[in-house]
């Protein structure tokens, strides 16, 4: 099974304008699925929610096109998809012919479901409904006003604590940051903590975000890593946990983990995406 050692991440790669469905690289998430204690039945469902800002191909007289793309890979899936290989996929539409956009929607998703082993959802965002694609902000009250000494240079999941009567809040924090599993490059992100149950103690849960400053891991995984800790400390009777990271080299990545709610049918970006 491919690991993240022998992706293109963090190496030198050349720049591909034809397009080639074979740089995509999966990585399976059983392995840091099992880290966390995450055998047979998913203690969750959800999605990873993607947005391209940089796909451009050519139509049939040569004039080039352009759209942002969004795509949906459920948790469920087999394998994530590392992120530079979508990057350098979507490079390879550039000089591409494609009779109409429905063909490149059709190529994107046979070739995501593919490398992920799922269905996924793919849509193109035409230049004409970009004014419609709104900034909002994560719903919630912020923790981030605290005044604390955060010097953890791992997760500290003994950090988080509930107590008390049940109540039913959002929050969120903006503090977010964790590093690339190869490069080591920070990716920073918005985290919505959603659910129902005793109450989460705001500073041990805010301390528990950013203890992950150092920590190595891919979005998905640092999600599905908030939610199992937050489940297993916490207790909650339902949960939520949603992360919006920034984009780098004009993709984002979204992912949402949840037991009880579905993943948002469609999304804005944050001011910082």
């Amino acid at each position: 099974m491919a690991s993240p050692d022998d992706s293109p991440l963090g190496k030198p790669a050349p720049y591909t304008d034809r397009y080639d469905p074979g740089l995509l690289f999966p990585i399976a998430r059983a392995a840091a699925r099992a880290r966390l204690g995450i055998g047979g039945a998913l203690p969750f469902a959800g999605a990873d929610l993607w947005t391209a800002y940089e796909l451009s191909w050519l139509g049939p007289s040569g004039r080039p096109e352009i759209a942002i793309a969004r795509f949906r890979v459920p948790a469920a899936s087999p394998s994530l998809i590392e992120s530079k290989s979508v990057k350098l996929y979507l490079n390879s539409f550039s000089q591409t012919s494609f009779a109409t956009p429905e063909a490149v929607e059709r190529a994107l998703d046979g070739d995501l479901a593919r490398a992920c082993g799922a269905p996924v959802a793919v849509e193109l965002v035409r230049p004409a409904a970009f004014a419609r694609l709104a900034i909002e902000a994560l719903a919630g009250e912020s923790i981030d006003g605290q005044e604390l000494e955060l010097r953890d240079a791992s997760p500290r999941p003994d950090a988080l604590a509930a107590g008390g009567a049940t109540v039913e809040e959002a929050l969120v924090s903006e503090l977010f940051k964790s590093n690339c599993p190869v490069t080591g490059q920070p990716d920073w992100g918005s985290v919505q903590v959603r659910y129902r149950g005793p109450r989460i103690d705001r500073a041990g849960l805010l301390r528990y975000l950013v203890s992950f400053r150092q920590h190595v891991g891919f979005h998905e995984d640092c999600v599905e890593r908030i939610f199992v800790d937050v489940r297993e400390r916490c207790r909650p009777e339902r949960l939520t946990v949603y992360a919006r990271f920034t984009r780098r080299g004009g993709v984002e990545i979204n992912p949402f983990r949840s037991d009880w709610e579905p993943a948002p049918a469609a999304s804005g970006r944050t001011a910082r995406q």
